[in-house]
């Protein structure tokens, strides 16, 4: 999404952790909230990062307009959008867009932020998503030995299946290079290359001319 930057307004900063996420839930939310408040949400920010990563180049350029005195206020759906790694980072956060003249609102949490009760709270909920984040990383490296005990494989399915390796096998002994197979059979060569070459899951397969 595309909207005009103007100056000294309210912002919304929304965030997900994956490519395969939308910001489309925490945009609808965030609108109809700062509708309700008197607000119009006029330049937003958009960040497909992990809460946990240091490197989130929409969150320095929001913290970057807000030290410009472009930003009055700002719309997160929760806390936990800005930051995931602890109360410290999130504190940070909020209070040097409190210190440029930018006050922050959130839909979900619930609760108003200003004053020593709002730092109370943002410490409560700054602790809760880092051990909300700990305990994930614990459910998914869990599900992974789960899944590997019972004969399973971890991750993303494979690109080439046994099939595709057959008709590739085929392919190789009529004498055709490895760039004409993949693109004949639409895989990557690097991927085929290792199906091929006894360093994937196919093992039995034989090599095949580049």
């Amino acid at each position: 999404m595309t909207w005009e930057s103007k100056p000294a307004g309210v912002a919304g900063y929304v965030r997900v952790s994956t490519q395969a996420q939308t910001f489309a839930l925490q945009v609808d939310a965030i609108t109809r909230c700062a509708s309700a408040r008197g607000n119009e949400i006029t330049r937003w920010y958009e960040e497909k990062r992990s809460g946990k990563v240091l490197d989130r180049p929409k969150l320095a350029e929001l913290l970057r307009d807000a030290q410009k005195g472009e930003l009055v206020k700002l719309y997160v759906y929760k806390l936990d959008r800005l930051s995931r790694r602890g109360a410290r980072d999130m504190l940070s956060i909020v209070e040097t867009l409190r210190s440029c003249g930018c006050a922050v609102e959130t839909v979900a949490d619930g609760m108003i932020l200003d004053g020593p009760m709002g730092d109370f709270y943002m410490c409560g909920l700054a602790v809760a998503a880092q051990i909300e984040g700990m305990n994930a990383s614990e459910r998914i490296s869990a599900a992974r030995e789960s899944v590997e005990a019972r004969g399973g494989r971890w991750g993303r399915p494979r690109r080439v299946d046994p099939g595709t390796v057959m008709r590739a096998r085929m392919l190789v002994e009529e004498g055709l290079t490895l760039r004409t197979i993949a693109q004949q059979l639409r895989v990557p060569r690097a991927t085929l290359h290792r199906a091929l070459s006894q360093k994937g899951h196919y093992a039995e397969t034989p090599p095949a001319r580049v």
